[in-house]
């Protein structure tokens, strides 16, 4: 117990400014269990106090769904497996303005719009169809900060995102760059989203990128992943905790345990310090009466109103959620 204590205090220098090396975060998640973790989740709460207090919320449209080319092994959109989602093309522009109005009216600021596929490499007429719809979505509504995610750019359709409204581009490493081949298996590599997120960048746009934890990954994987995304220097880091579909060639692995989800969420905190970190999926469902644990875990953004395929809470729901949450809110004291 001494030397969890020692190593747990040793992480306090992220408060000052200090930077957590790969070895450190390995070193904690050896030694950090049991009443130590409440610990680590502290320090990771503290972390969040100081460098990115706030809590914000974002909700997304699920713009075009399924059929996708892509063959990653966790996700319910692709055309490889048999899951039983909803399949549609590219919704009508007054769609996306409805849901869009919806989400406003709720109160909630950030939009994402969202597409299943590859991406667009080229400006084909179904991407400059979205051109003009986020053109129009920023007339209508100029205050609300638009996401996109629509797969793999090339710097041609990247530049042209950022000259159409895009705020912030959502695109997922979902996993360690050295396990990625596993998950997807022929279709792509991931080296394509590490360079839409450097062409994005180039123009400006902020960035989105996370991934998903109980992919079959090892905590070492799972920690490379926070290094990854503190490499690429992203805004937003969103977190998912896998819901195994069926149907999908993951669907038999068992669900995390939540005190380990927390302690991934508590690193990731401890690696990326002053970034949001957004958890999305498997919040209401993998967690359950575990949520609010993660939330003082070092997460200070989440998704509302649903998911991709997924149903998720209200944003009335979690707009009393958030509220009940702000009574935790902790102080920089170091462990004595």
């Amino acid at each position: 117990m001494q030397r969890i204590h020692r190593t747990i205090e040793n992480a306090y220098k992220v408060l000052d400014g200090g930077v957590l090396s790969r070895e450190e975060a390995l070193e904690l998640d050896r030694q950090v269990s049991g009443a130590g973790l409440l610990d680590l989740i502290s320090l990771a709460n503290k972390v969040k106090d100081k460098y990115v207090p706030e809590i914000s919320a974002c909700s997304i449209l699920n713009a075009k769904s399924g059929v996708c080319s892509q063959n990653c092994k966790f996700c319910a959109q692709s055309a490889h497996y048999q899951t039983g989602i909803d399949t549609y093309p590219l919704v009508a522009r007054e769609q996306a303005l409805a849901a869009l109005e919806k989400v406003h009216a709720s109160g909630v600021r950030s939009f994402g719009y969202v597409t299943s596929g590859y991406g667009y490499l080229k400006p084909d007429r179904e991407f400059e169809y979205i051109l003009e719809t986020l053109d129009a979505m920023e007339a209508r509504f100029p205050e609300m900060k638009l996401c996109v995610s629509l797969g793999v750019l090339s710097e041609q359709t990247a530049k042209l995102l950022s000259e159409h409204h895009c705020g912030r581009y959502n695109i997922n490493l979902q996993t360690a760059p050295g396990k990625y081949a596993e998950l997807v298996a022929d279709t792509h590599g991931i080296q394509q989203k590490i360079d839409t997120v450097k062409y994005l960048q180039a123009f400006g746009v902020e960035i989105c990128c996370g991934g998903i934890f109980g992919l079959g990954e090892s905590s070492v994987d799972r920690i490379d992943l926070a290094l990854a995304v503190r490499e690429l220097d992203v805004e937003g880091i969103p977190l998912n905790v896998l819901m195994a579909i069926p149907g999908t060639p993951l669907e038999k692995l068992p669900v995390m345990e939540p005190a380990e989800v927390a302690k991934s969420f508590a690193l990731f905190r401890l690696l990326n310090p002053a970034k949001m970190i957004k958890f999305a999926g498997g919040r209401e469902t993998v967690m359950k009466d575990f949520q609010g644990l993660l939330m003082l875990a070092g997460v200070n953004a989440l998704m509302t109103g649903g998911y991709l395929t997924t149903r998720g809470r209200s944003v009335a729901e979690d707009e009393a959620f958030i509220g009940r949450l702000k009574h935790f809110s902790s102080d920089s004291r170091k462990l004595p």
